[in-house]
């Protein structure tokens, strides 16, 4: 047969040169060898260990590796990783985590060490952020909102050799999410882009599963490599650090006036959409929704974002008809996942890309976000604390304050004797042109661009004050701050959500 194919391959050939770049058929497995072996057809992309993945992903130096920051401070996956590639002997890599926190502290031994040498990130806590706000790395970090992060991959400056990335159970051919299983972590949001992306994508999960696991988040056809480890995270740390639930009562004050703020927006009516961010008296906002929509007998056409608890709760009692979950911040939000026809998993790329052909953040009504500071020019950060050290993170931020008809910043005057409301904020996350409220325990303001909001809550006798005003109840409480010191060295770049650079953090001196 051979013979007789490759004459008629040669007769083409002569009559159509253009088509040198044609190969004989030489057998209906050559291409598949796998399929003439029924072991090797259920096993090919099993690893047994992540040093044998690494292997056969063909690491180099110089590469750039990817995680996805799902399980929070439970995650167990990213620290194994990296030692695994330290051990055998890589240098002078680019980590791409989607975000990186405490948990993550074992990485100063790398970046010492040089196997990591560049990082970007949405965001970084603990003692992993104070050593690179000291200066530890010789080239700085670059920050970016999570829809940026999605547009940074897009146009290539994050280019991801390989992505590593956890899932609670997944098959043998890579069929994976994170809402089955021992640990899960609900929406794999993050996951789903780098599985889209990158060159390599290396699945590490505790369970296998029979084929076809359902739902899949990630699909078999985007996964080269399957590793079975003993653990990849702890859901119970989810939610504590940024996302943790509050009974504070100044939280809850802030909280509630932010409800009432909504109430009398002018946007609070029937079918209205609704995000509130990870800080303690944003998620804590939807608490007080409830008594106000049911009084009203509206509901919310969708909320969006990092899912809670009280958010779920809202939806399986009625209120809000759909949940758009680009990660869950809790385990009930995890499970809900799982069981809610209506509770729908969406990419960062669907969530909040500002270069997607949809972005589900255009559609926001309402977002309700928090801040470490905010500035006479209603400018947010919420990155840098109030000792210039690195310590939160730009996440959805400055995506959903762009986008939706109504940005409310919720924060407490002051914290821990620390002005939040001050004249110029130490790193800008969020422009003041797409903050439209700031609420706090001793008053709210509303940006002067946005009389029309300031007249109704005015009317709804709610405490309005100007930006200005409240930085001078907050220095009369806590005097003036002393300015930061920082050296003139640059350790962190913060990219705004289309790419383009808003500020730097220099480094902290000792």
């Amino acid at each position: 047969m051979t013979t007789v194919i490759n004459k008629k391959i040669d007769d083409l050939m002569s009559q159509y040169p253009s088509l040198d770049h044609i190969v004989p058929f030489s057998g209906a497995n050559t291409s598949t060898p796998y399929l003439m072996n029924d072991e090797a057809r259920h096993s090919r992309k099993l690893c047994q260990s992540i040093e044998q993945v690494i292997k056969k992903c063909q690491l180099q130096d110089g590469m750039t590796i990817s995680f996805h920051h799902a399980f929070r401070e439970g995650d167990k996956v990213i620290n194994q990783v990296v030692d695994v590639i330290s051990q055998m002997g890589f240098k002078n890599l680019t980590l791409a985590s989607s975000s990186l926190l405490g948990c993550n502290a074992e990485l100063i031994k790398y970046i010492e060490s040089g196997v990591i040498t560049q990082i970007y990130t949405s965001g970084l806590r603990g003692k992993l952020a104070e050593a690179i706000s000291h200066g530890i790395m010789a080239n700085p970090v670059h920050i970016h909102s999570h829809g940026g992060r999605v547009k940074l991959i897009q146009n290539g400056e994050i280019n991801i050799d390989v992505a590593f990335l956890a899932v609670s159970t997944a098959d043998e051919l890579g069929n994976a999410n994170g809402v089955s299983g021992k640990s899960q972590c609900g929406s794999l949001g993050y996951a789903m882009v780098d599985a889209q992306f990158a060159h390599h994508v290396v699945l590490l999960t505790e369970e296998i599963v029979q084929y076809p696991n359902s739902p899949a988040s990630i699909r078999q056809d985007q996964v080269d490599y399957i590793v079975k480890v003993d653990e990849v995270g702890d859901p119970s740390k989810i939610s504590v650090g940024a996302a943790r639930i509050t009974n504070n009562p100044r939280e809850l004050m802030i909280a509630r006036y932010a409800a009432e703020v909504i109430e009398h927006s002018g946007y609070f009516q029937d079918g209205f959409s609704i995000q509130t961010g990870s800080g303690a008296s944003s998620t804590a906002a939807t608490r007080f929704l409830e008594t106000k929509m049911r009084s009203k007998n509206i509901t919310a056409s969708f909320a969006l974002g990092g899912i809670t608890a009280s958010i779920v709760d809202l939806h399986e009692k009625g209120l809000i008809k759909t949940l758009l979950d680009t990660q869950s911040f809790d385990g009930a939000a995890g499970q809900s996942l799982g069981r809610n026809k209506h509770h729908i998993e969406i990419s960062t790329n669907g969530y909040a890309n500002p270069a997607s052909k949809g972005a589900s953040c255009d559609e926001l009504d309402i977002v309700i976000l928090s801040a470490l500071e905010v500035d006479l020019n209603f400018n947010v950060n919420v990155l840098t604390g109030s000792d210039g050290v690195m310590r939160g993170a730009s996440g959805g931020h400055c995506d959903t304050a762009a986008a939706a008809n109504l940005t409310i910043i919720v924060a407490p005057l002051i914290r821990s004797r620390i002005p939040t409301v001050i004249k110029q904020v130490t790193t800008v996350v969020t422009p003041g042109e797409s903050v439209d409220v700031i609420v706090t325990d001793h008053g709210i303001a509303v940006n002067p661009t946005r009389a029309d909001i300031a007249e109704k809550l005015r009317a709804a006798n709610l405490p309005i004050m100007t930006i200005e005003a409240l930085y001078e109840r907050a220095i009369s409480l806590t005097g003036e701050p002393k300015p930061i010191t920082f050296d003139d060295k640059i350790v962190g770049i913060v990219h705004y959500r289309d790419g383009s650079i808003i500020d730097v953090v220099r480094q902290v001196q000792h």
